[in-house]
C-alpha cells in the first residue's frame, strides 16, 4: 500500500494523500485502536484540531494537531468541517468545505470511531420516529401522547428539534447539531405540538452557513421573537429589498457573508474581526455594497432593512 501511495502521489498529490489516509485508519482498525488514537490521527493528518462528541454516550474528545488532548467547552463553530459517526459527530476545526483529503479523513475516522463506540459502549438508544411523530400530533389523544413520551423516556418538560427531513424530541441540554436545525421551546409533554410548530419556523431561519447562505445553522425559536411573524407573510423574494440584496450578491462572492456579519455585529470593528479583514477593507466593501443596494447599511434604519432582507431571503431559500 505504501509503495502504491508513493507512485500515485507522483501522478496526483491528493489521490496519493487520500490513499495514505485509508491505509492509516485501516491499520488503526486492525489494531483495535481506541477513540483517542482515532481522533489524534484525524488531527495530525489534517494538521488542525479534531474533536469527537457523542452526547448519548457522554463521549467528548479533542486533540490538537500536535497530538495533545485538550478539550474545550463550547459549541463547535457552524462552518467547521464535520461528519456524523453514528450518534456522534466528528469535527475538524477548520472552516469551509472539506477538500478531497479532508473529506477522506472525516469519512475514515468517523467509520473507525463508530465501530469503536458500538463495540465498547454498546449501540446508542435507537430512535423511535413513530413515537416522536405521535407525541407532536395535536390530534392524537392525550393518553396516547403520554404513552409515546414514556417510550421515548421523556419526563417533565421536553422540546422538539426540527432538521431537514427529521424530527427529534428531547429533554435536557441541546446537543451539538451538525447542519441546519430549528429548536422549539421546552414545554410540558402535552404542549409539544406547539414546540414542533415553533421548531419548524426556526428551521426556516437557519442557514447553511456558506457564502451563498450565510448565517446561524442552529436557530432557537425563543430567540426569534416577533421576527417569527415574517414566516407568515408568504414568499417575498420579489420584494424590492430582497431583489436588491440578490443583485448585490451577484457582484462578489464575499458580499452576502460581509453583509450578514455587518448586520449581526455590534460594530464595524467587531464585524471586521469576525471576517478577519482589516477595518479599512470592510469599509471599502460596505461602500461597494451600499452602492449596489441603494441604501446606507451603517445607519440604524438601513441596518434594519438589511436584517429584514436577509431574513426574507433565507425564508425563501428554505420554504
Amino acid at each position: 500500500m505504501k509503495d502504491l501511495a508513493v507512485r500515485l502521489a507522483a501522478l496526483d498529490a491528493d489521490a496519493g494523500a487520500a490513499l495514505r489516509v485509508i491505509a492509516y485508519f485501516d491499520s488503526l482498525v486492525e489494531a483495535r485502536a481506541g477513540l483517542q488514537s482515532i481522533v489524534r490521527g484525524a488531527a495530525v493528518l489534517a494538521d488542525c484540531p479534531a474533536r469527537l462528541r457523542d452526547d448519548e454516550r457522554r463521549v467528548r474528545i479533542r486533540v490538537t494537531e500536535t497530538g495533545i488532548s485538550a478539550w474545550q467547552d463550547g459549541a463547535a463553530a457552524p462552518d467547521w468541517m464535520s461528519t456524523a459517526a453514528g450518534s456522534a459527530t466528528l469535527w475538524l476545526e477548520r472552516a469551509g468545505p472539506p477538500g478531497p483529503v479532508e473529506a477522506m479523513i472525516l469519512e475514515r475516522a468517523a467509520g473507525a470511531a463508530r465501530a469503536v463506540l458500538d463495540r465498547t459502549r454498546g449501540r446508542a438508544p435507537a430512535a423511535d420516529p413513530a413515537s416522536a411523530e405521535l407525541i407532536v400530533d395535536a390530534a392524537a389523544p392525550p393518553d396516547v401522547r403520554r404513552q409515546a413520551a414514556r417510550r421515548l423516556g421523556l419526563t417533565g418538560s421536553a422540546y422538539v428539534i426540527a432538521r431537514p427531513a427529521e424530527l427529534q424530541v428531547r429533554s435536557g441540554p441541546v446537543p451539538e447539531l451538525p447542519g441546519r436545525a430549528g429548536i422549539g421551546p421546552a414545554v410540558e409533554i402535552l404542549e409539544l405540538p406547539a414546540s414542533w410548530a415553533a421548531a419548524k419556523v426556526a428551521l426556516r431561519f437557519a442557514a447553511e452557513g456558506t457564502d451563498e447562505d450565510p448565517g446561524p445553522r442552529v436557530v432557537h425559536a425563543t430567540e426569534l421573537g416577533t421576527l417569527a411573524l415574517l414566516a407568515e407573510v408568504g414568499d417575498q423574494s420579489a420584494a424590492p429589498d430582497v431583489k436588491a440584496l440578490e443583485h448585490a450578491a451577484a457582484a462578489a462572492p464575499w458580499m452576502l457573508t460581509t453583509l450578514h456579519t455587518t448586520a449581526a455585529s455590534t460594530s464595524l470593528r467587531a464585524a471586521a474581526t469576525a471576517l478577519r479583514v482589516h477595518h479599512s477593507t470592510l469599509q471599502d466593501r460596505i461602500t461597494h455594497a451600499e452602492q449596489l443596494l441603494g441604501w446606507n447599511v451603517r445607519e440604524p434604519q438601513g441596518r434594519l432593512r438589511l436584517q429584514l432582507a436577509l431574513a426574507l431571503r433565507r425564508l425563501h431559500r428554505h420554504p
